[in-house]
């Protein structure tokens, strides 16, 4: 693997970790309160670190295309296509993960980024664009990518999505993350453009985060409990 994948890798580790030693010394010098510190400093990482990482990736930018690589009209096509399977992806693995396994459904990660986002709006920048940048170039372009190489499509999607799990700190609904891991990979190697799975993920996330905006949660939750009836009777439960 390239020296710049490293250096790629070590950066989205560090700006992962760098909240721990950075946030409570933004606390200390400044009249945020710590909830506030904790925010501004996660935007202040995310946004440095996209800017490391783009600055690293000058050489694949300059690289000529893959001559089976995507048109900018199969890109857009692809993008919305990958929209809806990593949505159908989702759902699946959600009622896997409910009816089968019995884990209870929900993402305590999403409920923190809408708690976060309201608390400070300018945090959307992070979750809709800068985040997903940044997963797909490492889990996607580099983690999968280099194993790709070596192992094939399943076990290399399955090492990065299960990567992509536990870096969220959600273990329990690993097959979710999965699931879309999968898709974004598939996106990947279909259209040899990293571009493609970064806009359905930028895309995915907006809409999540748009929706859970404009509905107050005791709507989400009424919505959410509805759903899980019409899913019983749709499965003979």
């Amino acid at each position: 693997m390239a020296n710049r994948y490293w250096y790629v890798i070590i950066t989205y580790i560090i700006m992962q970790f760098s909240g721990l030693l950075f946030a409570p010394l933004l606390y200390l010098v400044t009249p945020l309160g710590e909830m506030q510190a904790t925010i501004y400093w996660s935007i202040f990482s995310f946004i440095a670190a996209l800017v490391v990482v783009l600055f690293l990736l000058r050489p694949d930018m300059k690289t000529t295309p893959h001559r089976n690589a995507a048109s900018a009209g199969e890109i857009v096509l692809w993008s919305l296509a990958g929209l809806f399977m990593a949505y159908f992806a989702n759902y699946a693995a959600t009622m896997i993960e409910t009816y089968v396994l019995g884990i209870t459904p929900g993402s305590q990660n999403t409920q923190m980024i809408m708690d976060i986002t309201r608390t400070v709006p300018f945090f959307v920048v992070v979750t809709a664009i800068v985040a997903p940048i940044l997963e797909e170039i490492v889990f996607r372009k580099i983690i999968f990518g280099e194993l790709y190489k070596r192992l094939g499509f399943f076990l290399s999607a399955a090492i990065s999505a299960f990567v992509f799990g536990i870096i969220h700190g959600e273990p329990e609904h690993i097959l979710i993350y999965a699931s879309i891991g999968f898709v974004f990979a598939f996106l990947y190697v279909r259209t040899k453009r990293i571009i493609v799975p970064i806009i359905a993920h930028m895309v995915m996330n907006s809409i999540s985060v748009i929706i859970q905006l404009l509905l107050d949660p005791e709507k989400i939750e009424k919505m959410m409990n509805q759903l899980d009836k019409m899913q019983l009777i749709l499965i003979g439960g």
